[in-house]
């Protein structure tokens, strides 16, 4: 094999080549080198016509003619996309050699990878310096340097060493500004070819795969006694946080194209952010949804279904997730949006999604936003006052206090907007809850339930329906004065006694003589119960001690067992 490359010689093939197929012709504006095998020997036009892959003299023939007639033509600049077909080509001709120089290099524009944008949008698109300044280039070509800085901003560096790649690094960072920068002026209307590139950029710098969680599973998320985590890309992170939520902020964006790139994968992505450990990027993407639902209307169906299912997967699989607050926190202005009245689909969202989020032990990192979303929707509704109650008593605490002192506290807020009617329907099992809660040997949650009492409107509801409530509730206020440990719970007792009896003092006492017959009861059940144990000890004092089996005669009909 020769080492050296050889020329063609201009008067033997000056200029250009002609690669005739079946279907189709290759014009090449270049100069080509071989790499020559020691078989070939000189260049002679026969030599050169294997080497090319000419079958006959007819066919150079005819590509010398064509050459002479397009010789004569002005020559046009070298695309791409044709060097790249010229390389693929190269395989049917076995002894071309793979390097190709471009004659004006220099002179040729040079265009957008196809990888960058779809065809359509690459097509004439003149890419320019990205190092320059948008004050160095006139207006017409801001938006080609605008597009060339986020194909720059492309490149993703690791944070895990700081020290490397430090000059790129900071290279970025002072482009990623400059679009930010560009984008709040507000001098332009974006093309298509630069809401592309937008989301491109950004899905590059912000999709990403997160480490594996270390955190237990039980404590479903980040807690007070919890030091959040930080990303060590946030430098950069940031920035393009900020240049995404100013750009679909953008009065002039124009939403017909960019819902073509802001589409329904792009949302998943960024939905499947919101399990960042990074409480700084979870903010960041609480807003851009927000403005996301906000200004893409037909996005807005799908946004509510992909958050349903986040819900419903960390409810009934996981029990693990980071951003459900800040979800919830977006919702809560969504829900206040809703037209009345409201349709199936929302009212489902409150049953299957929101008042199973009730259930997870980590309910308190988002309980304040799941309360917010909960009374908005009975603001819209008040008759829902009732399914959400239902809910609450399904999912009630019983070993949990700290738990249960929320429950309390949401309750008291949605009895504050329950109708008569609706407060009628739930008013029996929901003061049996609360008559334990009274009784509760948690001082805290014993307090909370008596403080339903200082509510007026809850207050006006308990008088109302009296006759009902104050059979089920006074057990536990009867045994709370007699033996609760707790000083604070025994004052609070004492006083709730009183406001009934200044409301019926009759029932009052009726309901003590019911408890007293039924205390008399369970006395005398009490004593039954002893007595019998007491005679079966008494046999089984009298049975001889032996080391034999003794065998008795027993009658089934007399021996049946009652459970």
């Amino acid at each position: 094999m020769l080492q050296g490359r050889i020329p063609v010689e201009r008067e033997i093939f000056p200029g250009a080549i002609f690669c005739l197929t079946k279907q189709r012709m290759q014009y090449y504006s270049c100069r080509i080198h071989l790499n020559l095998d020691p078989k070939v020997g000189d260049l002679s036009k026969g030599n050169l016509r294997k080497i090319l892959g000419f079958p006959s003299v007819q066919h150079w023939g005819i590509a010398t003619m064509i050459k002479q007639i397009l010789s004569k033509l002005p020559r046009k600049s070298s695309k791409s996309d044709t060097l790249a077909s010229a390389g693929s080509d190269s395989n049917n001709n076995t002894n071309l050699g793979s390097s190709i120089q471009c004659s004006n290099g220099l002179n040729v524009v040079r265009r957008m990878s196809s990888a960058v944008f779809p065809s359509m949008v690459a097509a004439g698109a003149e890419a320019v310096e990205p190092h320059l300044s948008f004050k160095d280039v006139p207006n017409t070509e801001k938006q080609k340097l605008f597009v060339s800085k986020l194909n720059l901003c492309c490149v993703v560096y690791h944070f895990n060493d700081p020290d490397k790649d430090q000059a790129e690094k900071d290279s970025k960072r002072q482009a990623l500004i400059e679009l930010v920068d560009f984008v709040a002026s507000g001098s332009a209307k974006f093309s298509e070819a630069a809401i592309a590139a937008t989301c491109k950029m950004c899905a590059i710098n912000l999709f990403r795969d997160f480490p594996p969680k270390y955190r237990s599973n039980s404590t479903g998320g980040e807690t007070e006694d919890e030091e959040p985590m930080f990303d060590p890309a946030w430098s950069h992170l940031q920035i393009v946080y900020d240049l995404l939520l100013r750009f679909v902020s953008y009065s002039s964006l124009d939403v017909k194209v960019a819902k073509k790139y802001v589409d329904h994968s792009f949302i998943l992505r960024l939905l499947e952010l919101f399990d960042s450990e990074d409480p700084r990027e979870r903010d960041c993407l609480k807003t851009i949804l927000h403005r996301i639902y906000g200004k893409f209307m037909v996005h807005r169906p799908f946004v509510r279904k992909a958050v349903s299912n986040i819900i419903y997967r960390f409810v009934f699989e996981t029990e693990r997730h980071n951003g459900i607050a800040e979800l919830l926190e977006i919702f809560g202005s969504v829900i206040s949006g809703f037209a009345l009245p409201l349709k199936e689909e929302h009212k489902m969202f409150l049953s299957r999604a929101l008042i199973p989020l009730h259930k997870p032990k980590s309910v308190g990192i988002y309980h304040q936003q799941l309360t917010y979303c909960v009374v908005q929707f009975i603001e819209k509704e008040p008759k829902l006052a009732s399914v959400v109650i239902k809910g609450l008593l399904k999912y009630w605490p019983v070993t949990n206090s700290q738990k249960e002192l929320m429950f309390l506290s949401e309750l008291e807020e949605i009895l504050e907007m329950t109708g008569v009617v609706e407060f009628q329907k739930i008013m029996v099992p929901l003061f049996r809850r609360i008559g334990c809660c009274l009784n509760s040997s948690h001082f805290q949650v014993a307090e909370r339930a008596h403080f339903l009492w200082n509510n007026e409107h809850v207050l006006n509801h308990i008088t109302q329906n009296r006759q009902v409530i104050l059979p089920l509730v006074f057990p536990a206020l009867e045994r709370n004065t007699r033996n609760h440990w707790n000083q604070a719970v025994l004052n609070l007792t004492l006083n709730v006694r009183k406001m009934f009896c200044e409301m019926d003092e009759e029932l009052v006492l009726a309901c003590q003589g019911k408890l007293e017959e039924e205390d008399s009861k369970s006395s005398m059940a009490a004593e039954k119960r002893r007595l019998t144990w007491e005679r079966l000890e008494t046999a089984a004092s009298f049975q001889p001690v032996g080391g034999g089996n003794i065998s008795f005669l027993v009658n089934p009909a007399t021996c049946s067992v009652t459970c």
